[in-house]
């Protein structure tokens, strides 16, 4: 609901442009810096409390932000949101300790359609809310409230303990412990564990155990993980980032209608999010050959997308780039955690938000450049670094189809 509405009200309070820009990118560049570090934190002290702080923290910056009545007020309510919004993330870590790892792509992908949900609506219920007297500060208040109802949700939620347990005495009064059960029991220690020792940990060992994870996933060897993460990232947001002007010069399309094109594309995500529990059993749970597919797809889609002389091309491709790159998302995330599991989920998740925050760094400075050479240099650009991430899947596929294989001998 916000983000649209953020630099009409900024510049409404009378900022340059550039002023505009530097606070947005202030933004971006805490949520840098604070994805890894907040994941690793609810590693540490545990999902509900995390998830509940950072629900409160957001809903006081966007109160605040219904209050900046100047650029000084404005700029300081962007500060606890970009710090400590990853409620998202925190949740797709609490997810991935709740469920197997074979159950994790469906549920991932439900969840990814569900955030999708949000995007969708978002700017809807704000341009709506925009028109009344006083709209952006209305829009502001509701979104604060929200985030209160959603900390009261997490609240009254069981705790991930109490979760665990309740499946395994449910499953004890059939059968014997099942190979998924002791799955389970093994989450459930793990959740022990930290709920055991964290009371008893100062500050002080907090932060060093979350600095050595940090860093201790950031320089494994993971790396490739990464860099397909951040490559596949850019090439998508290259995609997208210069659509609207690009659709104005090669069709004459008129802006409105380029909206429709991303909301469709925007819906069939959520379409993409519910069908990954049934791609995942027909690829036998192999996030490694999904992902590679989804790679491959992305590239044709961005590459067709570029050299389009006919709008229903666009469309077409369009159609399948929302398919690929919201299957791909979720492989990605999969596959980290598979691989890298010793290191906490949270962590991992917030490092990958991180990579991704690099990319919208990265994209415009590289779209600028390549629209420099022509409209069409951007997705260009951009089927070039998905060709680059998809090479270097092939030659690490070893260590993926062995996270692959691994998981498969779990189930």
């Amino acid at each position: 609901m916000i983000v649209p509405l953020l630099n009409h009200h900024i510049k409404s309070l009378g900022a340059s442009p550039t002023t505009a820009g530097i606070i947005g990118s202030c933004y971006g560049v805490l949520q840098l810096f604070s994805s890894s570090i907040v994941g690793s934190w609810s590693d540490i002290v545990g999902r509900r409390f995390s998830l509940i702080t950072c629900i409160l923290v957001s809903a006081f910056g966007y109160a605040l932000l219904g209050l900046s009545t100047n650029i000084f007020i404005c700029a300081l309510a962007r500060i606890p949101v970009g710090i400590f919004k990853h409620s998202l993330s925190i949740s797709k870590a609490l997810l991935s300790d709740l469920v197997l790892e074979k159950e994790r792509p469906r549920v991932m992908g439900r969840f990814n359609a569900a955030s999708s949900m949000g995007f969708i609506l978002g700017p809807v219920v704000a341009g709506y809310l925009t028109e009344l007297q006083g709209g952006f500060y209305l829009t502001c208040f509701l979104c604060s409230a929200i985030f209160v109802l959603n900390a009261g949700l997490v609240w009254i939620m069981p705790s991930s303990e109490e979760f665990c347990n309740g499946n395994i005495v449910n499953e004890n009064k059939t059968n014997d412990l099942t190979p998924d059960s002791h799955v389970k029991l093994d989450v459930l220690q793990e959740n022990k564990e930290i709920i055991k020792n964290h009371p008893t940990w100062t500050v002080r060992d907090k932060v060093v155990s979350v600095f050595k994870k940090v860093t201790g996933a950031a320089f494994s060897d993971m790396w490739d993980i990464f860099l397909v993460r951040l490559l596949m990232a850019i090439s998508v947001m290259l995609c997208y980032s210069n659509f609207a002007l690009a659709m104005e010069e090669r069709f004459h399309m008129k802006p409105r209608t380029t909206g429709y094109l991303i909301s469709y594309s925007s819906s069939l995500g959520v379409v993409a999010g519910f069908l990954m529990g049934t791609l995942s059993k027909l690829y036998e749970h192999s996030s490694y050959t999904m992902l590679m597919h989804a790679s491959i797809l992305t590239f044709f889609c961005i590459f067709t997308y570029s050299l389009a002389s006919k709008i229903w091309v666009v469309v077409l491709s369009f159609t399948f780039l929302a398919f690929s790159t919201n299957i791909g998302r979720t492989c990605i995330v999969d596959i980290e955690l598979t691989v890298g599991k010793q290191y906490g989920s949270g962590t991992l998740i917030g490092i990958g938000q991180s990579v991704s925050s690099v990319g919208r760094i990265l994209a415009p400075l590289l779209s600028g450049f390549a629209q420099e050479y022509d409209a069409c240099g951007p997705p260009l650009l951009g089927a070039i670094m998905a060709l680059a991430s998809i090479y270097l899947m092939y030659k690490c596929r070893i260590r993926y189809t062995g996270a692959s294989l691994q998981k498969r001998k779990s189930e």
